[in-house]
């Protein structure tokens, strides 16, 4: 019998981490999987101090932990870690190795993200484990989420360690693929009369619907719905856009390989998707799970 899928929850014990624990819990209860509720005390203050935010924090992991196992019947376990926010999560799941880690939404400090990033941020750069960030109200089970690719071959990696994951057994799929015009964006496409650009705009578009077919074969998703979008302004913009028509409440976008210089890169549309998302994101490096 296989193990249960194990949940991570990273919990400071605000109102943005409640809202990651009730996703959390209802994502356990539909696919039967286990809880760990982990809580980073940060090292760098007087010992005493440290101290006493831990037994605090244990104090307050054990009434949780309590209350999802007779309340929810949901299997929960929970640690405290002493660290850095970013260290400590980063360290909690390299040693625990759960098949997702779910965090708060972003907390937008537009100044502070510009220079520095978000521990949000930070984190899925460095962990191996698909991140999901709860941006929308954990209400109920999804009901409709957003596939992103370029079809590359690490997005069908990403895509597939997703499925294999079960998150979300009863929602509706649809792929999506950002197509690009260059011809349009061109100095001299104003030479190009209306019928013309809109006769190159349909080779592009069936040719990106060509590709997106081709890629949809290779999956082991079950008849996605495939959109094809035109890039008018970003590739982001256009899945935030796309989200937003369908009413989805998860958005999976795959991220660049954890390696080399691009373990320091998001990548441009995971990023800006993640701090502009109203819904959820599941952040799914291509080799996260194997």
């Amino acid at each position: 019998m296989p193990a249960p899928l194990k949940l991570m929850v990273a919990t400071d014990f605000s109102e943005r981490s409640d809202r990651a624990l009730r996703r959390a819990t209802l994502i356990a209860r539909e696919v039967e999987a286990e809880l760990s509720l982990i809580h980073v005390v940060d090292e760098d203050q007087p010992r005493r101090i440290v101290e006493a935010e831990r037994n605090n924090a244990l104090a307050i992991l054990h009434e949780q932990v309590s209350t999802l196992r007779e309340m929810d019947g949901v299997s929960c376990m929970s640690r405290v870690v002493i660290g850095t926010v970013f260290g400590g999560i980063v360290q909690a799941t390299r040693e625990e190795s759960p098949a997702v880690l779910i965090i708060g939404p972003h907390r937008r400090q537009e100044l502070r993200d510009l220079f520095m990033g978000t521990t949000a941020e930070r984190t899925i750069r460095e962990v191996s484990c698909p991140v999901l960030m709860t941006n929308g109200p954990p209400v109920a089970p999804y009901r409709k989420c957003v596939l992103t690719t370029d079809c590359s071959d690490g997005s069908r990696r990403a895509l597939g360690a997703a499925d294999s994951l079960g998150i979300a057994p009863g929602a509706i799929s649809s792929l999506m693929y950002v197509f690009d015009a260059p011809v349009l964006r061109l100095a001299m496409s104003y030479t190009l009369s209306e019928h013309e650009k809109t006769d190159y705009l349909d080779d592009e578009r069936r040719e990106a619907m060509r590709h997106l077919v081709e890629f949809a074969a290779k999956l082991s998703i079950k008849q996605p719905t495939l959109i094809v979008r035109q890039d008018k302004s970003t590739p982001a913009s256009e899945i935030l856009a796309a989200a937003e028509e369908q009413s989805s409440d998860l958005i999976v976008v795959g991220t660049r390989g954890a390696s080399g210089f691009t373990r320091l890169l998001l990548g441009s549309v995971a990023e800006e998707v993640l701090r502009r998302a109203r819904c959820d994101v599941l952040a799914v490096p291509p080799g996260s799970l194997g």
